[in-house]
């Protein structure tokens, strides 16, 4: 008996679809909170500590200002203003000692730079015989050390809100307060 071909209807293949599901996308954006959590944090402290470092550094360069102000001036003595220290909106042509051009970073001679805030102060006396240089976090977001100095130049580094460690007092191992820069 002869064969009979019977003619089926071909179901033309639907071609496959490329992309990703749902469940791969989820897996993808899960992958990638959880590196940001764990690097969001490390990248906040990493950029508080170069707040500190950059304080201390400032601390000290205000120092060593202080020192030639009161050697340049010494019928002042040191100053009592930062502004002094800086341009103070001159062209720094010619020195004075209302604006000694000795610090040229007008961040720091406003009494802000790197989330820090700076205080000068001087003795009041003419001339002047001591200061005391403090840098404190403007918030608990740029720092965690608050630093100071004075005509000794013995560096202090301390906890915002607690009292400066006393020149010539130990403060013991850890005395910062958790700062330890």
């Amino acid at each position: 008996m002869p064969m009979v071909r019977t003619q089926t209807a071909i179901k033309p293949s639907r071609p496959k679809l490329a992309g990703f599901t749902l469940v791969e996308v989820l897996v993808v954006v899960m992958v990638l909170m959880i590196i940001a959590a764990i690097a969001i944090p490390n990248l906040v402290q990493a950029k508080m500590r170069a707040n500190e470092a950059a304080a201390v550094a400032s601390v000290k360069a205000v120092h060593e200002a202080e020192t030639l102000y009161a050697n340049t001036y010494p019928a002042l003595g040191y100053s009592g203003s930062l502004p002094n220290l800086g341009s103070n909106g001159s062209a720094c042509d010619k020195p004075s000692s209302t604006s000694a051009c000795i610090i040229m970073d007008d961040a720091l001679t406003s009494g802000l730079k790197s989330g820090y805030m700076f205080e000068l102060v001087n003795d009041g006396n003419t001339p002047s015989a001591s200061y005391t240089v403090t840098a404190t976090p403007e918030s608990n977001a740029t720092g965690h050390c608050a630093v100071s100095t004075s005509e000794s130049g013995e560096l202090h580094v301390y906890a915002p809100g607690t009292p400066a460690p006393v020149p010539g007092r130990s403060q013991g191992s850890g005395g910062g307060g958790g700062c330890d820069l």
